[in-house]
Protein backbone atom coordinates (compact mmCIF):
# COMPACT_ATOMS: atom_id res chain seq x y z
CA UNK A 1 0.00 0.00 0.00
CA UNK A 2 1.56 3.12 -1.04
CA UNK A 3 2.04 6.22 0.89
CA UNK A 4 0.15 8.56 -0.75
CA UNK A 5 -2.74 5.63 -0.97
CA UNK A 6 -2.67 5.31 2.48
CA UNK A 7 -2.77 9.27 3.49
CA UNK A 8 -6.10 9.93 1.27
CA UNK A 9 -7.82 7.28 3.07
CA UNK A 10 -6.58 8.16 6.42
CA UNK A 11 -7.92 11.76 5.97
CA UNK A 12 -10.98 10.85 3.98
CA UNK A 13 -11.76 8.72 7.19
CA UNK A 14 -11.24 11.35 9.40
CA UNK A 15 -13.52 13.47 7.70
CA UNK A 16 -16.36 10.71 7.71
CA UNK A 17 -16.25 10.27 11.58
CA UNK A 18 -14.59 6.83 10.78
CA UNK A 19 -11.19 7.60 13.25
CA UNK A 20 -7.55 6.40 12.04
CA UNK A 21 -8.24 2.77 11.57
CA UNK A 22 -6.86 0.54 8.62
CA UNK A 23 -8.85 0.07 4.83
CA UNK A 24 -11.57 -2.64 5.03
CA UNK A 25 -10.37 -3.63 1.93
CA UNK A 26 -6.97 -3.61 0.27
CA UNK A 27 -6.54 -4.71 -3.67
CA UNK A 28 -3.08 -5.26 -4.23
CA UNK A 29 -1.92 -5.49 -8.66
CA UNK A 30 -5.19 -7.49 -9.04
CA UNK A 31 -4.57 -8.84 -12.61
CA UNK A 32 -7.02 -11.37 -14.45
CA UNK A 33 -6.35 -12.72 -18.44
CA UNK A 34 -9.06 -14.82 -20.53
CA UNK A 35 -6.41 -16.60 -22.65
CA UNK A 36 -4.10 -14.31 -24.54
CA UNK A 37 -6.81 -11.76 -23.95
CA UNK A 38 -6.73 -8.89 -21.13
CA UNK A 39 -9.24 -8.60 -18.21
CA UNK A 40 -7.71 -6.24 -15.98
CA UNK A 41 -4.40 -5.71 -15.13
CA UNK A 42 -2.44 -4.45 -11.84
CA UNK A 43 -5.36 -2.87 -10.38
CA UNK A 44 -4.66 -1.31 -6.48
CA UNK A 45 -6.64 0.55 -3.93
CA UNK A 46 -7.84 1.03 -0.51
CA UNK A 47 -11.50 1.06 0.26
CA UNK A 48 -11.99 2.38 4.07
CA UNK A 49 -15.11 1.57 6.21
CA UNK A 50 -18.15 3.90 4.89
CA UNK A 51 -16.65 4.62 1.49
CA UNK A 52 -18.33 4.48 -1.98
CA UNK A 53 -15.88 3.53 -4.41
CA UNK A 54 -17.22 4.07 -8.58
CA UNK A 55 -15.68 1.86 -11.35
CA UNK A 56 -16.62 3.51 -14.56
CA UNK A 57 -15.56 2.56 -18.38
CA UNK A 58 -17.40 1.43 -21.61
CA UNK A 59 -17.96 -1.89 -22.12
CA UNK A 60 -15.01 -4.13 -22.53
CA UNK A 61 -12.94 -1.92 -20.36
CA UNK A 62 -12.46 -4.28 -17.61
CA UNK A 63 -14.96 -3.27 -14.69
CA UNK A 64 -16.90 -5.64 -14.90
CA UNK A 65 -14.05 -8.54 -15.29
CA UNK A 66 -12.73 -6.37 -11.85
CA UNK A 67 -15.73 -6.60 -9.92
CA UNK A 68 -15.40 -10.63 -10.33
CA UNK A 69 -12.23 -11.24 -9.04
CA UNK A 70 -13.04 -8.50 -6.01
CA UNK A 71 -16.09 -10.10 -5.04
CA UNK A 72 -14.32 -13.41 -4.81
CA UNK A 73 -16.80 -14.77 -8.89
CA UNK A 74 -13.17 -14.82 -10.07
CA UNK A 75 -9.84 -15.83 -9.41
CA UNK A 76 -7.12 -13.30 -10.25
CA UNK A 77 -4.23 -14.54 -11.92
CA UNK A 78 -2.01 -12.05 -9.72
CA UNK A 79 -2.30 -10.29 -7.41
CA UNK A 80 -4.46 -10.22 -3.56
CA UNK A 81 -8.13 -9.07 -2.34
CA UNK A 82 -7.09 -8.48 1.40
CA UNK A 83 -10.87 -7.76 3.39
CA UNK A 84 -10.37 -6.87 6.85
CA UNK A 85 -11.84 -9.89 8.91
CA UNK A 86 -11.75 -10.30 12.76
CA UNK A 87 -8.26 -11.08 13.05
CA UNK A 88 -6.75 -8.68 10.43
CA UNK A 89 -6.62 -8.21 7.08
CA UNK A 90 -7.09 -11.55 5.35
CA UNK A 91 -6.41 -12.60 1.71
CA UNK A 92 -9.92 -13.97 0.63
CA UNK A 93 -8.49 -16.48 -2.37
CA UNK A 94 -7.11 -18.71 0.90
CA UNK A 95 -10.31 -18.41 2.64
CA UNK A 96 -12.15 -22.53 2.42
CA UNK A 97 -15.71 -22.40 -0.07
CA UNK A 98 -18.01 -22.77 2.99
CA UNK A 99 -16.14 -19.38 4.73
CA UNK A 100 -16.34 -17.37 1.33
CA UNK A 101 -20.36 -18.40 1.30
CA UNK A 102 -20.64 -17.59 4.88
CA UNK A 103 -18.82 -13.92 4.22
CA UNK A 104 -20.99 -13.71 0.98
CA UNK A 105 -24.51 -14.11 3.19
CA UNK A 106 -23.51 -11.92 6.19
CA UNK A 107 -20.45 -9.25 5.88
CA UNK A 108 -20.89 -9.40 1.90
CA UNK A 109 -23.83 -8.93 -0.68
CA UNK A 110 -23.88 -8.31 -4.14
CA UNK A 111 -26.52 -6.48 -5.94
CA UNK A 112 -27.12 -7.57 -9.87
CA UNK A 113 -27.84 -5.58 -12.60
CA UNK A 114 -30.52 -7.52 -13.66
CA UNK A 115 -32.53 -8.54 -10.26
CA UNK A 116 -33.70 -11.85 -11.29
CA UNK A 117 -29.87 -12.90 -10.75
CA UNK A 118 -30.37 -11.81 -7.29
CA UNK A 119 -33.87 -13.23 -6.51
CA UNK A 120 -35.51 -16.46 -6.14
CA UNK A 121 -38.39 -15.25 -8.67
CA UNK A 122 -40.50 -18.87 -7.13
CA UNK A 123 -40.31 -17.25 -3.86
CA UNK A 124 -42.34 -14.62 -2.23
CA UNK A 125 -41.39 -11.19 -1.93
CA UNK A 126 -41.00 -11.64 2.04
CA UNK A 127 -39.71 -15.44 1.40
CA UNK A 128 -37.00 -13.82 -0.62
CA UNK A 129 -35.96 -11.51 2.39
CA UNK A 130 -36.65 -14.10 4.92
CA UNK A 131 -33.99 -16.53 3.07
CA UNK A 132 -30.92 -13.75 3.56
CA UNK A 133 -31.95 -13.56 7.41
CA UNK A 134 -32.31 -17.76 7.60
CA UNK A 135 -29.21 -18.15 6.12
CA UNK A 136 -27.71 -16.06 8.90
CA UNK A 137 -28.78 -18.42 11.57
CA UNK A 138 -32.66 -16.60 12.34
CA UNK A 139 -34.91 -19.14 13.04
CA UNK A 140 -37.95 -16.95 14.73
CA UNK A 141 -40.89 -16.87 11.61
CA UNK A 142 -42.56 -13.88 13.40
CA UNK A 143 -39.07 -12.07 13.35
CA UNK A 144 -37.94 -12.58 9.90
CA UNK A 145 -41.24 -11.41 8.75
CA UNK A 146 -41.43 -8.39 11.19
CA UNK A 147 -37.65 -7.83 9.27
CA UNK A 148 -39.12 -8.30 5.75
CA UNK A 149 -42.15 -6.44 6.57
CA UNK A 150 -39.35 -3.52 7.40
CA UNK A 151 -37.55 -3.54 4.92
CA UNK A 152 -39.89 -3.72 2.02
CA UNK A 153 -41.11 -0.40 3.71
CA UNK A 154 -37.94 0.74 3.42
CA UNK A 155 -37.78 0.05 -0.26
CA UNK A 156 -40.77 1.66 -0.92
CA UNK A 157 -42.32 -2.24 -1.54
CA UNK A 158 -46.35 -1.86 -0.05
CA UNK A 159 -46.69 -4.45 2.69
CA UNK A 160 -49.44 -5.69 1.33
CA UNK A 161 -47.47 -7.38 -1.54
CA UNK A 162 -45.23 -9.27 1.04
CA UNK A 163 -46.55 -12.69 -0.41
CA UNK A 164 -46.51 -12.02 -3.69
CA UNK A 165 -43.46 -13.38 -6.18
CA UNK A 166 -41.26 -10.96 -7.91
CA UNK A 167 -42.40 -12.15 -11.35
CA UNK A 168 -44.96 -10.17 -10.45
CA UNK A 169 -43.55 -7.07 -10.09
CA UNK A 170 -42.31 -4.45 -12.16
CA UNK A 171 -38.41 -4.47 -12.84
CA UNK A 172 -37.86 -1.27 -10.93
CA UNK A 173 -39.67 -3.14 -7.94
CA UNK A 174 -37.55 -6.58 -8.20
CA UNK A 175 -34.86 -3.82 -7.94
CA UNK A 176 -35.97 -2.82 -5.17
CA UNK A 177 -36.87 -6.33 -3.87
CA UNK A 178 -33.25 -7.17 -4.54
CA UNK A 179 -31.32 -4.79 -2.74
CA UNK A 180 -34.10 -5.34 0.35
CA UNK A 181 -32.81 -8.61 0.29
CA UNK A 182 -28.90 -7.69 -0.26
CA UNK A 183 -28.92 -5.18 2.72
CA UNK A 184 -31.46 -6.87 5.32
CA UNK A 185 -28.69 -8.45 6.70
CA UNK A 186 -26.92 -5.62 7.87
CA UNK A 187 -23.23 -6.40 5.46
CA UNK A 188 -20.49 -4.18 5.60
CA UNK A 189 -19.38 -4.16 2.05
CA UNK A 190 -22.10 -4.02 -1.02
CA UNK A 191 -20.79 -4.83 -4.57
CA UNK A 192 -23.02 -3.28 -7.06
CA UNK A 193 -23.33 -4.22 -10.76
CA UNK A 194 -25.35 -1.72 -13.00
CA UNK A 195 -27.46 -1.44 -10.49
CA UNK A 196 -29.83 0.97 -12.14
CA UNK A 197 -28.91 -0.19 -15.65
CA UNK A 198 -32.12 -1.21 -18.04
CA UNK A 199 -34.46 1.17 -16.03
CA UNK A 200 -36.69 4.06 -17.14
CA UNK A 201 -34.85 7.31 -16.35
CA UNK A 202 -37.61 8.12 -13.89
CA UNK A 203 -37.56 4.74 -12.26
CA UNK A 204 -33.49 5.00 -11.93
CA UNK A 205 -34.09 8.46 -10.34
CA UNK A 206 -36.20 7.05 -7.62
CA UNK A 207 -33.80 4.13 -7.32
CA UNK A 208 -30.88 6.07 -6.68
CA UNK A 209 -32.19 8.38 -3.82
CA UNK A 210 -33.54 5.10 -2.51
CA UNK A 211 -29.70 3.72 -2.88
CA UNK A 212 -28.27 7.26 -2.15
CA UNK A 213 -30.40 7.36 1.31
CA UNK A 214 -29.66 3.67 2.61
CA UNK A 215 -25.69 3.71 1.89
CA UNK A 216 -25.27 6.94 4.14
CA UNK A 217 -28.21 5.96 7.14
CA UNK A 218 -26.23 2.20 7.24
CA UNK A 219 -22.50 3.37 6.54
CA UNK A 220 -22.01 1.22 3.74
CA UNK A 221 -18.71 0.03 2.13
CA UNK A 222 -19.87 -0.24 -1.60
CA UNK A 223 -17.95 -0.67 -5.01
CA UNK A 224 -20.43 -0.22 -7.70
CA UNK A 225 -19.68 -0.25 -11.69
CA UNK A 226 -21.37 1.34 -14.06
CA UNK A 227 -21.20 2.85 -17.09
CA UNK A 228 -23.28 6.11 -16.39
CA UNK A 229 -21.34 9.11 -14.88
CA UNK A 230 -24.36 10.38 -13.55
CA UNK A 231 -24.95 7.80 -11.16
CA UNK A 232 -21.01 7.92 -9.95
CA UNK A 233 -21.57 11.78 -9.28
CA UNK A 234 -24.74 10.55 -7.11
CA UNK A 235 -23.18 8.06 -4.76
CA UNK A 236 -19.62 7.65 -5.18
CA UNK A 237 -17.08 9.24 -3.27
CA UNK A 238 -13.96 8.01 -5.04
CA UNK A 239 -13.91 7.05 -8.95
CA UNK A 240 -11.55 4.93 -10.88
CA UNK A 241 -11.73 4.99 -15.05
CA UNK A 242 -10.69 1.64 -16.74
CA UNK A 243 -10.00 1.49 -19.72
CA UNK A 244 -8.83 -1.58 -21.67
CA UNK A 245 -8.37 -3.26 -18.57
CA UNK A 246 -5.93 -0.45 -17.02
CA UNK A 247 -6.94 2.08 -14.53
CA UNK A 248 -6.35 5.22 -16.54
CA UNK A 249 -7.38 7.87 -13.58
CA UNK A 250 -8.69 7.73 -10.41
CA UNK A 251 -9.21 10.36 -7.43
CA UNK A 252 -12.06 12.07 -5.92
CA UNK A 253 -15.42 11.75 -8.07
CA UNK A 254 -16.00 15.35 -8.25
CA UNK A 255 -12.27 16.15 -9.38
CA UNK A 256 -12.17 13.91 -11.76
CA UNK A 257 -15.17 14.04 -13.39
CA UNK A 258 -15.24 18.41 -13.06
CA UNK A 259 -11.57 18.36 -14.35
CA UNK A 260 -10.60 15.02 -15.83
CA UNK A 261 -6.99 14.50 -17.14
CA UNK A 262 -6.58 12.15 -18.68
CA UNK A 263 -7.62 11.59 -22.74
CA UNK A 264 -9.60 8.79 -22.06
CA UNK A 265 -11.69 10.09 -19.12
CA UNK A 266 -12.19 13.95 -21.08
CA UNK A 267 -13.93 11.89 -23.54
CA UNK A 268 -16.22 10.38 -21.29
CA UNK A 269 -16.84 13.02 -19.42
CA UNK A 270 -17.56 15.12 -23.10
CA UNK A 271 -19.76 12.52 -24.13
CA UNK A 272 -22.16 13.02 -21.80
CA UNK A 273 -22.17 16.67 -21.61
CA UNK A 274 -23.21 16.23 -25.57
CA UNK A 275 -25.89 13.89 -25.33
Amino acid sequence: MSDGKSLQGFSQGLSKGLGPGGPLLSVEGVTKHYGARLGCADVSFDLWPGEVMGIVGESGSGKSTLLGCLSGQLAPDAGRVLYEMKDGLTDTAALGEGARRRLMRTDWAFVHQNPRDGLRMGVSAGGNVGERLMGTGAQHYGRIRGAALDWLGRVEIAADRIDDRPSAFSGGMQQRLQIARTLVTGPRLVFMDEPTGGLDVSVQARLLDLLRGLVREMGLSVIIVTHDLAVVRLLADRLMVMQGGHVVEQGLTDQVLDDPQHAYTQLLVASVLQA
